[in-house]
């Protein structure tokens, strides 16, 4: 990731007041499917809304970005949430891999809103047994062709190897929610 990106996300972050936890797109109305705590991976988490919320279910939640602005305000929300103790937050340009310390396994990894085909293997790894994979991305099907929209059925082929719980394509996003076997 370019420098300019990580300006262009510490902008983004700084623009927003508001925060609150919230699950991943693709657990909403699904949060029944989670397992009983363990440990998640929240890949490029923002603000950490989706960590925060991982965290007040039970989970010890490792969550990595690039945005410092982003990172500290999760640093505030898990705070304000009483699980600062359980978040920890790791600065990483993700362009270049998943951080070594964030090795595994998993018994939810979440990926929201950032594609990179190259980390899906990774994620899989990551994964523990019996756990929970919760991807979001934006998508060609429904809107116009990009660098950061998926084709049609990307994730599909991409984590076929899991046992696929649900999915979506349309309207410019793609999710899907799968379970290592």
């Amino acid at each position: 990731m370019t420098g300019q990106d990580r300006d262009r996300w510490d902008a983004r972050h700084a623009a927003v007041s508001e925060d609150r936890p919230l699950p991943p797109d693709e657990l909403r109305d699904r949060a029944e499917l989670l397992p009983a705590g363990g440990r998640a991976l929240d890949v490029a988490c923002g603000r950490g809304a989706v960590a925060v919320w991982l965290a007040l279910r039970g989970f010890v939640v490792d969550a990595v970005d690039v945005s410092g602005v982003g990172l500290t305000a999760a640093a505030g929300l898990a705070g304000r949430h009483g699980v600062a103790a359980a978040v920890r937050l790791t600065a990483h340009d993700l362009d270049v891999g998943l951080p070594d310390d964030c090795a595994g396994p998993y018994d939810v990894v979440v990926c929201q809103r950032y594609r990179d085909p190259r980390l899906y293997p990774r994620l899989v790894e990551r994964l523990a047994a019996g756990g929970l994979l919760v991807v979001t991305v934006l998508s060609e099907v429904g809107d116009e062709p990009g660098r950061w929209r998926a084709a049609p059925g990307e994730l599909r082929a991409a984590f076929g190897g899991l046992a696929v719980l649900a999915e979506r394509e349309g309207n410019g996003e793609a999710g899907l929610l799968a379970r290592r076997p």
